[in-house]
């Protein structure tokens, strides 16, 4: 079984202290690291360690050339050209590069912004802020029932008036996937832009920007494996031309002077200050331990987990699971919570357990309030978790009610 040899490459989740293995469901928010990655991290650091674009010596050069060739790799990965690609903290700072960038210079007085219920907070509180700023209204689209967004929603919330369109592929709470080519055709019959945030889908799914025809999509690297405070911020080239820049100071630029400067061009007029280079550095050897595995290969994994995974949930009837209870379109998420349990006091004893998932609002406080709950459960995969993690999560859950004195 190939997962077997892939948690050999995790030393996070092998063998712990207490002689137990750390089964971790936690992905959505953060992935644990292969070797792979924190060897090519170490290597950079140890090896190749300077400030990039500045010094003319060797080691300069040479930190140059990593952070050049991790963007190669990641417009590569996103099948894309690399001055289409911006480097940032995470996604949380490309969307709001976007919002301010963009959305400030753009948006007019009475402009709709359109975007799901579901969206994280990332996605949903950058876009409050332009339409306080320039008048604008938000117009928010609502799932059924199933937690899918319908065509007639999409058609009746984008229309005339909307210029932006800013939406997940993958909820981080439901773990659906939404229609995006639907999405994007409306939205192109109304001459808005998209706006795709690909945190939740690209650790699941291939995503190639030009097919989709998105305007900008963001991700971040600690979701696929790779270092915390590294994300990526894809933009069509026209359009980041025609964008001021988002944060100013050194390397943005190709002149300045006492009263006046002349910015850089795409995409270093958006990389003000000094690059976390070892981050991507460890990102590109993320982007080729996914490609080492295969797509085909991990859809085909988590898919099969999915199944699994909900099959088991629906046998327990005190469980409520929130989205299509279904692996069909599901990626790498599953949201729940146990009857007259608090989502806190079911983690914390899953947790006692060996079990790390997670519980809270999950950064979508409205979706919440739509759904009626102020928080939930969600365990979420990746592709060291096997049939095994399952059954751990499964044995937790229904010792969770008798732990609280609810009975059996």
């Amino acid at each position: 079984m190939i997962q077997n040899k892939i948690i050999q490459d995790f030393p996070a989740l092998l063998m712990q202290e207490n002689g137990k293995r750390l089964v971790y469901l936690d992905n959505a928010a953060t992935t644990q690291h292969p070797r792979q990655v924190l060897d090519a991290t170490i290597s950079y650091y140890e090896k190749d360690n300077a400030n990039p674009h500045r010094g003319v010596y060797e080691l300069g050069a040479r930190a140059t050339k990593a952070h050049e060739n991790a963007r190669k790799s990641v417009a590569e990965f996103l099948h894309t050209e690399p001055e289409e690609i911006i480097f940032t903290q995470n996604t949380t700072e490309s969307l709001n590069l976007v919002a301010y960038s963009y959305g400030l210079e753009f948006i007019k007085e009475g402009d709709e912004i359109a975007l799901s219920v579901a969206e994280h907070h990332s996605n949903l509180v950058p876009w409050q802020r332009v339409a306080k700023a320039k008048g604008a209204v938000l117009k928010f689209l609502y799932p059924d029932e199933s937690g899918h967004l319908t065509d007639e929603e999409i058609e009746k919330k984008i229309g005339s008036k909307t210029r932006l369109v800013a939406i997940a592929e993958v909820s981080n709470v439901l773990g659906l996937r939404a229609p995006v080519e639907k999405i994007v055709s409306q939205a192109r019959k109304a001459g808005a832009v998209v706006v795709l945030d690909c945190a939740q889908s690209v650790p699941h799914m291939p995503v190639d920007v030009k097919k989709l025809d998105v305007d900008f999509a963001a991700f971040s690297s600690h979701k696929l494996y790779g270092p915390m405070g590294v994300g990526v911020l894809y933009g069509k080239k026209e359009l980041l031309e025609k964008m001021p820049p988002f944060l100013s100071g050194g390397d943005m630029i190709q002149s300045v002077h006492e009263q006046s400067v002349t910015y850089g061009e795409i995409p270093r007029k958006f990389e003000a200050g000094t690059r976390n280079v070892g981050g991507e550095v460890g990102l590109e050897a993320a982007i080729q331990y996914i490609n080492s595995i295969g797509y085909d290969e991990i859809m085909t994994h988590e898919h099969d987990l999915m199944e699994y995974a909900i099959g088991k949930l629906k046998e327990i009837p005190y469980v409520t699971i929130y989205g299509e209870a279904s692996a069909q379109y599901r990626h790498g998420v599953i949201s729940f919570n146990i009857n007259d349990v608090h989502p806190h006091d079911t983690a914390s004893i899953l947790d006692a357990e060996g079990v790390a998932v997670r519980a809270g609002h999950h950064c979508a406080q409205p979706l919440m309030d739509y759904l009626k709950i102020t928080a939930c459960c969600r365990a979420s995969f990746a592709i060291y978790n096997t049939r095994e993690d399952v059954d751990m999560l499964i044995s937790g859950i229904r010792n969770v009610r008798r732990y609280m004195g609810l009975g059996n």
